[in-house]
């Protein structure tokens, strides 16, 4: 069961590597698959707490009925004892802490100046820049598509051609909408009818749990 999960949990991961955002022309769509693979990944992780915990517990409970659980195998030190106390130079010599270079790699999607209050400013106060602080944030919007898919009718063949929709669309909901749902219901267990207020409540979705 557990080689089962494992194997799902990579077959999930490689299929994930194989989305690439950037490669959406749709602005909207392209943040919007970013934030959906971002929620999945929570989750995933989420998932896998879970399951170390619930092993965990296993574990200890075998214990207590006097059984072995899942071994748990420790690095050995080779002197026989941790070595807890730092030397004299280590002591002395204070620790340079670098600043995270993942700001780097955050997009920014807008600016904005934050100025401080004049009236409570000492008269020899000087302007020296900024300092930049990055908060992130997402923001959700709907991408509900009006499809007019073209109609013809041959009159000899009495029959109607209809354009058919695009893969992924059937059903009258789209790619992401059924990820987000299948992810929270599968993956991060959550009750159906839970996760279809989600939908409902910020988006305006008609969503039932027939859907799910």
């Amino acid at each position: 069961m557990t080689q089962k999960i494992i194997e799902s949990d990579k077959s999930i991961s490689d299929l994930l590597q194989t989305i690439e955002p950037k490669g959406i022309a749709d602005e909207s769509m392209r943040h919007t698959v970013e934030v959906l693979l971002n929620l999945i990944e929570q989750l995933q992780l989420k998932v896998k707490g879970l399951e170390s915990e619930n092993q965990r517990l296993k574990d200890e409970n075998n214990r207590l009925k006097g059984e072995q659980g899942q071994p748990d195998i420790k690095a050995k030190n080779k002197k026989g004892f941790e070595n807890k106390h730092s030397s004299e130079k280590e002591r002395k010599t204070p620790k340079q802490h670098s600043k995270s270079s993942k700001n780097q790699t955050i997009k920014i999607d807008r600016k904005q100046i934050l100025e401080y209050p004049q009236d409570k400013l000492p008269a020899d106060a000087q302007f020296k820049g900024y300092e930049e602080v990055i908060v992130q944030d997402i923001i959700l919007e709907t991408d509900n598509i009006l499809f007019r898919k073209e109609k013809y009718y041959s009159p000899l063949e009495k029959k109607t051609y209809l354009a058919d929709l695009p893969s992924g669309y059937e059903g009258e909901f789209g790619l992401l909408i059924k990820n987000l749902s299948y992810q929270l219901v599968l993956r991060g267990q959550h009750d159906p009818r839970q996760v279809v207020r989600i939908p409902r409540r910020y988006w305006h979705f008609y969503v039932s749990r027939l859907f799910i």
